[in-house]
């Protein structure tokens, strides 16, 4: 799963982000450059709720990497 962030979140945007997927059990990685930051997260992605995670202010979108299965 990716998070794509805001250009305009904050810092506190990122943390609740943040905080949402550890409590989701998941784990990630950041990247940031100059206009956006991306989350990649690893873990039982399928189990988290895009639209709860969208509902966090500063969170721009979310893409889902399909299962191989």
């Amino acid at each position: 799963m990716l998070v794509i962030m805001r250009r305009d979140a904050t810092e506190k945007n990122l943390e609740q982000v943040k905080n949402f997927l550890v409590e989701e059990d998941c784990d990630f990685h950041q990247s940031t450059g100059v206009d956006r930051i991306i989350l990649g997260v690893v873990g039982k992605t399928k189990n988290i709720e895009a639209q709860r995670l969208k509902q966090i202010s500063g969170v721009l979108d979310i893409y889902r990497i399909p299962d191989e299965n």
